[in-house]
């Protein structure tokens, strides 16, 4: 769900415009937008996964990803965008017009905080870090988990390696096409079981 942020009077389903003279530095709009997102994301029963700002300076991109077990609807994405614009609007501390994207966080998610390395510890990721460990700066393979402030992870080149938290400069679940096409084969199985139980 985008909507573009500008003059109130051009409200429309999605798009809306305004101007602001900014007061804060973009270290502060970044850190107040990601708490009014959290907020705003426990308000619609959703899961904050991670809130940015990008683009130029004279229009930027607030970008909102959102996820909930069995993944996020368009009607998530819309009321979180709906309800947050209204909440950017009040506060009313962005500099410029800018377009706010509320989305899905989709397959390959983006991995943010400590948490997100235990919950998805056995999946495959890759990661690139800010300085190399081993003399390597980018890895892929498996996530272990968290220890002591450092990612346990089965680099696919290295072997185990600890990787700082503080350290990770990117990191996202990388899709296994094996194991989803063991999914589909199973869940195609059970449907003509079902059907023919029922047949």
């Amino acid at each position: 769900m985008i909507r573009r942020l500008g003059s109130p009077l051009s409200r429309q389903v999605g798009i809306l415009t305004r101007r602001r003279v900014d007061v804060m530095d973009h270290g502060s709009v970044a850190e107040r937008i990601q708490e009014l997102a959290e907020q705003t994301a426990i308000d619609h029963g959703v899961e904050l996964v991670h809130a940015e700002v990008a683009g130029p300076e004279g229009h930027p991109i607030v970008r909102v990803f959102i996820d909930k077990p069995g993944g996020v609807t368009h009607d998530d994405c819309s009321d979180v965008s709906h309800h947050l614009s209204t909440v950017l609007d009040v506060e009313d501390f962005i500099h410029s017009a800018y377009t706010l994207e509320v989305s899905s966080p989709g397959l390959e998610r983006g991995l943010y905080k400590p948490a997100d390395y235990e919950r998805f510890a056995g999946h495959l990721a890759k990661i690139k870090t800010r300085s190399p460990i081993k003399n390597q700066r980018n890895f892929r393979g498996r996530v272990v988990g968290l220890a002591d402030s450092q990612v346990v992870f089965d680099d696919n080149t290295s072997g185990q390696v600890r990787i700082p938290f503080a350290d990770i400069a990117k990191a996202n679940l990388v899709v296994d096409v094996e194991e989803e096409f063991r999914l589909a084969r199973e869940r195609e199985a059970t449907d003509r079981h079902l059907i023919r139980q029922n047949s």
